[in-house]
């Protein structure tokens, strides 16, 4: 029998990755390519959909048949992952008709959420929503801030499509999105069966029939068109699943697969994904369908990560980039090492990471970045190493809400870029006291875009086979000494905010970036 095999393609906020796997989940061949980011104005994040995401997943898919030396007809199904969150309005040519607006990062539409949460009032907020409120990973709020600030776009629009959306009908010309995508991204305009609510979705946002269609993550979908065989080097007729969001793709890639997985995701944002058997109420995380049927899922953002650590790299320690740049040791390998010199605690550095506002579990846009107890005794070190404290304390308060509602946590996993700095998972080891796992194969999203197609294509029959080819890796065990010495400064960390939020809003109005006084 011929050999079958798999590709997935995640397109992320500062590069495209894809990967190729046989049968048995093993990986014939990766490749990346890296793309920038727009940021025009304050608040505003957006990127070219053609351009960067088609024209990502194009370079990709050629690369991967080339460097594998497989025909294209020997791969039996696609599936891909994107951005979460994001927004590209397309005419029937499934042309772009604007920059995509981007996720979590880009809060143009505070006053579309103003709006929204004030018209529906408390009641039917918590009927909508479960008592969460909007914030800047939402949709709706985008496609309202489109209606008003670009009627004549919005007139044009045939679609609203997030990026994975985009890519499949760019693959195969059917719009549709995944259980997961919908409930977290587009409410509250799908129902538990994934068809719209035309009577919410036309009262506030846009027509019904201007939303994909719901499907489930591993369902084929349509196969690949000659177009687009031409412009990928796909064979025509290769299947295609709906595809998910990153998050969702890089969480089965990791082995969060059944209740008490919880997954935290290091690339340019930190993304935390807790798959549950039921769903829970609280304002300070999302709570939603998991894209496996029949299981939930509690989620939350910090919005900076391995963007806050680039930056750190590219602005404080920018000789070491330099001495990369010229042939030398890689400026990352080089910080991760200064960071282990470097006491819990920072000598009492403590940082909020919000560098771009921040999703939970504070749900802020105007929110902003602060380091707070500098002395003339820090050195750079210490800025590095309380950075990466930071984004740990933040973990740290969505573990200690799920721990609130009696969600135990059985497996902590860690993945992403960030998951090679080996001191950082440490750090989140001793933070919030669990051990920290990592899956053997690292590479994320796009890994599990390939599982995802390999199940929609009948090679295993659902996503508990997977669990048999994901393999551990490294182990991070807390030190309790360190667990104990962080627990003041993360108190501290939870009221730094408190006390500043009034300064920040203040300091985001006189800078143009919508706060309220």
């Amino acid at each position: 029998m011929e050999n079958r095999y798999y590709m997935g393609i995640d397109v992320g906020t500062n590069e495209s990755k894809g990967v190729l796997i046989d049968e048995n989940c093993r990986i014939l061949c990766t490749e990346t390519v890296s793309h920038a980011v727009e940021n025009p104005k304050p608040n505003y994040y957006e990127q070219d959909a053609e351009a960067v995401w088609w024209g990502d997943f194009c370079k990709i898919s050629r690369a991967l048949l080339q460097k594998s030396g497989i025909c294209p007809e020997s791969v039996e199904a696609v599936g891909c992952s994107a951005l979460s969150a994001d927004v590209v309005p397309v005419d029937e040519r499934c042309v772009p008709l604007r920059k995509a607006i981007l996720y979590g990062i880009d809060a143009r539409a505070v006053d579309e959420m103003r709006f929204i949460t004030s018209y529906y009032g408390p009641e039917r907020m918590e009927s909508l929503f479960g008592g969460r409120p909007l914030c800047s990973s939402d949709c709706m709020p985008k496609i309202l801030w489109i209606r008003n600030n670009e009627p004549e776009i919005f007139e044009k629009t045939y679609k609203f499509l997030t990026a994975s959306s985009f890519l499949t009908a760019k693959l195969t010309g059917a719009y549709v999105i995944d259980r997961y995508l919908a409930a977290s991204s587009f409410a509250p305009c799908y129902r538990g069966d994934l068809s719209i609510d035309a009577s919410l979705t036309e009262e506030l946002y846009c027509r019904a029939d201007q939303l994909a269609q719901g499907r489930e993550t591993a369902e084929v979908v349509g196969t690949v068109t000659g177009n687009a065989a031409a412009e990928t080097g796909l064979a025509a007729g290769t299947k295609v699943v709906t595809g998910t969001d990153d998050s969702g793709a890089e969480a089965i890639s990791t082995g969060v697969l059944q209740p008490g997985d919880l997954m935290i995701q290091l690339g340019s944002t930190c993304y935390i994904m807790y798959c549950s058997d039921r769903m829970i109420a609280d304002e300070r995380i999302w709570s939603e369908d998991y894209l496996i049927p029949g299981t939930f899922c509690q989620d939350g953002g910090t919005n900076t990560a391995g963007a806050l650590t680039k930056w750190m790299r590219d602005v404080v320690f920018s000789d070491y980039l330099q001495d990369q740049q010229n042939g030398g040791e890689n400026a990352f390998a080089r910080m991760c090492k200064l960071a282990q010199d470097v006491p819990a605690g920072s000598d009492g550095l403590v940082v909020l990471p919000y560098f771009a506002g921040e999703r939970t579990p504070v749900n802020d846009p105007l929110a902003c970045g602060v380091y707070f107890g500098l002395l003339q005794s820090h050195t750079r070190s210490h800025l590095y190493r309380a950075a990466l404290e930071g984004v740990a304390y933040s973990i740290a308060q969505h573990v200690d809400i799920l721990e609130e509602h009696g969600m135990e946590i059985r497996n902590f996993l860690c993945v992403g870029g960030g998951a090679q700095n080996h001191p950082w998972l440490q750090i989140i080891a001793d933070v919030t006291g669990h051990t920290v796992k990592t899956a053997k194969v690292t590479i994320g999203s796009s890994y599990g875009d390939a599982m995802i197609a390999a199940i929609g294509a009948g090679r295993f029959s659902g996503y508990a086979d997977l669990a048999e080819y994901i393999e551990s890796g490294s182990v991070f065990t807390p030190n309790m000494e360190n667990h104990a010495a962080y627990k003041p400064y993360r108190s501290i960390y939870t009221r730094l905010y408190l006390a500043t939020k009034p300064l920040m809003h203040e300091l985001a109005a006189r800078n143009g970036r919508g706060g309220t006084e």
